[in-house]
């Protein structure tokens, strides 16, 4: 197979875990005979600096054109400026409108030799295996809003959700939980929004429709609760853009780091192999503060690939090879320092990468 791939390197340690992840995907297509062009283009703070635009035309362009989009991070406090005409921040938002990704899938699945690194209770966290499912062009984030500029009293965000927005999210959710466990979970604030009561309202009508699935309404508070309190109880998790950003930050302490947890965005935008257009990156942030030290744990953005792999691309047999690399990397004792604990190996970031290289080839 051949496929063109646009990568987004972004800023603080993107560049370095975006540099692993292709780095793998280098190895996978020496190993099962595919070809892979790269197609580096700039988003976020990076593109700011030298174009004047955190998202330029000639990125969204090459995007739409490519199999699939793999992202590093973007941001950092250089470009954080309240009264900037620009930020980082509106690249992403801006490349998942402009590839009509309406959905955002986190799993979260714990690795048995992590359970240490995290900070709950090992009984409590065993079994956790969910998969969460944010709407990701909708709500808090894109509704109307008003700034309050610099000398302003006033500001507001507008929650805006339609029909349709909630039907496609809640129909794929299903459909992914009718492959896996059979269990849903929709998540809202129906008690005291009037949009959570529509998200509701949408939610079991589409659901209505999988009788073999079994159906949870949660609200987003009891949601953040039972996380810690049930995580291994969850299947499938539905929400809404601002809780499911929220949530999955939460969730990630499950698997112990945030640099454990991989993401794809999809919508129905198709590829040149028929497959979703899919953006694919790590849910971390671009970490500024340990930005240039080969000390960010690269295994969210090789997990990344793999989802990449799989969904945009059909290579599941490819996609599992990398998932079973991580695992047995894992298994023999390797550690970036967020997932490390006292005794065992603390690796770079490069070293970590090249060990799933090995175990890979």
């Amino acid at each position: 197979m051949e496929a063109k791939i646009v990568v987004l390197d972004g800023d603080g340690i993107g560049p370095e875990v975006t540099a692993e992840a292709v780095k793998i995907l280098d190895v996978v297509g020496e190993r099962f005979g595919h070809t892979f062009h790269y197609d580096h283009q700039l988003m976020g703070g990076c593109a700011i600096d030298e174009l004047g635009t955190s998202l330029p035309d000639e990125t969204v362009a090459a995007a739409k054109a490519a199999d699939a989009v793999l992202l590093g991070a973007v941001g950092g406090p250089k470009w954080d400026i309240p009264t900037a005409p620009d930020r980082p921040e509106r690249g992403i938002l801006g490349i998942r409108k402009a590839l009509e990704l309406f959905a955002n899938l986190r799993p979260v699945k714990l690795n048995e030799q992590l359970i240490e690194a995290s900070t709950i209770k090992p009984d409590v966290l065993a079994g956790t295996d969910m998969l969460v499912i944010r709407e990701l062009t909708g709500g808090l984030y894109f509704g109307p809003r008003k700034e309050a500029g610099e000398e302003g009293f006033e500001a507001y965000d507008t929650m805006l959700y339609t029909r349709p927005e909630i039907e496609r999210v809640v129909r794929l959710a299903a459909d992914a939980a009718m492959g896996r466990r059979k269990k849903l979970a929709s998540v809202d604030k129906a008690n005291v929004l009037a949009s959570g009561r529509l998200w509701r309202r949408v939610a079991t009508d589409v659901l209505a429709e999988y009788p073999e699935l079994e159906v949870e309404h949660v609200l987003v508070d009891s949601m953040a609760m039972h996380l810690i309190r049930r995580p291994a109880s969850f299947d499938v998790i539905v929400s809404n853009n601002m809780f499911g950003d929220i949530l999955t930050d939460e969730a990630s302490m499950l698997a112990g780091s945030m640099g454990m947890l991989p993401s794809a965005s999809l919508g129905d935008l198709k590829n040149s192999h028929g497959l979703p257009l899919g953006l694919y990156e790590p849910i971390h942030g671009s970490a500024p503060d340990i930005a240039g030290q080969g000390i960010a744990n690269p295994l969210a953005a090789v997990l990344s690939v793999a989802m990449l792999l799989r969904h945009s691309l059909g290579l599941a047999d490819e996609a599992q090879a990398i998932e079973d690399a991580v695992d047995a990397v894992l298994d023999e004792g390797a550690r970036t320092g967020d997932i490390a604990h006292e005794g065992v190996e603390v690796v770079s970031t490069q070293v970590m990468g090249d060990l799933v290289a090995e175990k890979l080839e």
